[in-house]
């Protein structure tokens, strides 16, 4: 990364990070696509018990990921300072905790996975599959964590564009694994939906490999000797990471098992209802991609610009990647709307289904506009390492406003379940505001230097 002067040169410098980050975000979201799809091809119980598998690791996934990314915004920082060995410290023991927390989840899912599926009173043959599928994704959680926080130290230097190439190299051998384990292929044991987990994992390790054989060979990345000084441990790096990345785990660990309460929630309406609630969110999720791309990418330049002191450019790069997310969800939100019954065709052939998730998806404008803000008003909080308050707000817009104002809206009104849609999006609204408020203040309060 390097020093920006004007709006035109920090604009350019975002999408740089960006874009391949968005590639980057999408070939993760393929891996979950291929293993939908291929089990789907197997059978209907295989998907379904893939489906049980995913929205059981799904939250525990993306929590954990939310506090080994911490790395990221305090390396930048570091980088920022042009401390460079300290840089090296917070990678690896980002790469400590990976390791423990992969322990701790193993343990955890050993005592607890089997209660948790039979508490859901699943068919045998979904909760098999279900159960098979998480034994085989569990031997890529530690590649898996690893990767997460090496790309975390690659995004603080700006080199998003590796990170890309690695996940563009492996999706062919992610969908080779799919179909030869999932259908027993050229000598391969026939697994069913078991197979994508397996084959999940092995991708892991391949991502995995990549990226340290990178790290390791590759300048800029080799001159940091992230992997010399194994043994020099220390609890209070750790304990830095811990504080930053906890609050950031527990945001996005609420934020995603609030959708999966909005799931179980809606068990109540028909098929048609819960059919068409899913393609409209698969399809808003898919979207979400870009913003929470721009707020990766926006993370690291705010924490950059701060760790160089340069607060106006902090401040700058802020607002921009805010500003650039609302435009973005704003032109995609009503391209959905536009062509919303062509974008339901996808999903179904029922009409009913069509017309029910086309009319979902208007909602779905105002909601990704709001979504839109808060993310990116609290990536640039974590750029700035202030994470606490930020969390405690987040925490009371998903869990006492969004899910209690979509209830009231969808059980005592006639709106039916668009009153989740209508109470989703006034919480991230009410989120979205609340941490604007909170990055302002911390603009004009705490980070009020100008560079020299």
């Amino acid at each position: 990364m390097n020093q920006t002067f004007t709006l035109k040169e920090k604009t350019k410098q975002i999408f740089v990070l960006l874009i391949p980050i968005l590639i980057t975000q999408l070939g993760m979201f393929s891996m979950i696509f291929f293993n939908t799809i291929m089990s789907g091809k197997y059978n209907s119980s295989d998907l379904a018990g893939v489906a049980i598998g995913s929205s059981i690791w799904n939250p525990i996934f993306t929590g954990i990921s939310g506090i080994l990314l911490a790395v990221s915004p305090i390396a930048a920082q570091r980088f920022g300072e042009k401390k460079g060995g300290e840089v090296a410290s917070v990678v690896r023991h980002g790469i400590y905790l990976a390791f423990m927390i992969t322990i701790l989840v193993m343990v955890l899912g050993a005592f607890m996975l089997n209660p948790i599926l039979d508490k859901m009173n699943l068919p045998a043959s979904v909760q098999n599959t279900a159960f098979n599928y998480l034994v085989g994704l569990s031997f890529g959680i530690l590649p898996l964590f690893i990767f997460n926080v090496l790309r975390s130290f690659i995004y603080a230097l700006g080199k998003t564009r590796i990170v890309m190439v690695i996940l563009l190299l492996s999706l062919p051998f992610n969908f080779f694994l799919n179909y030869v384990l999932i259908f027993g292929h050229w000598g391969f044991p026939e697994l069913g939906g078991a197979g994508a987990g397996y084959a999940t994992s092995i991708t892991y390790w391949l991502i995995a490999g990549m990226t340290v054989f990178l790290v390791v060979t590759r300048d800029p990345f080799s001159s940091f000797s992230i992997f010399s000084n194994i043994k020099d441990f220390s609890f209070e790096k750790c304990k830095e990471i811990l504080k930053i990345g906890v609050p950031m785990g527990l945001s996005t660990f609420f934020e995603s098992s609030m959708f999966a309460v909005v799931t179980i929630l809606l068990s109540k309406f028909n098929i048609t209802t819960i059919a068409s609630y899913q393609s409209a969110l698969n399809i808003v999720s898919f979207l979400y991609m870009i913003p929470i791309s721009i707020s990766m990418a926006q993370t690291v330049l705010v924490g950059y610009e701060v760790g160089a002191r340069r607060y106006k450019d902090a401040k700058t790069y802020s607002w921009l990647g805010i500003y650039l997310a609302i435009l973005i969800s704003l032109i995609t939100g009503l391209l959905v709307v536009l062509f919303r019954y062509q974008v339901a065709g996808f999903y179904s052939n029922e009409a009913a289904v069509i017309n029910l998730t086309a009319n979902f998806l208007i909602f779905a404008l105002f909601f990704q506009i709001s979504d839109a803000i808060q993310v990116t008003a609290q990536a640039a909080l974590r750029g700035y390492k202030d994470v606490n308050l930020s969390f405690v707000m987040t925490l009371i817009a998903y869990w006492m406003i969004c899910l209690p104002v979509g209830y009231l809206l969808a059980n005592y009104t006639s709106l039916g379940a668009r009153g989740y849609w209508i109470g989703l999006t006034f919480g991230l609204l009410a989120a979205g505001i609340a941490l604007s408020i909170r990055l302002i203040y911390i603009q004009k309060r705490k980070f009020i230097h100008q560079q020299g």
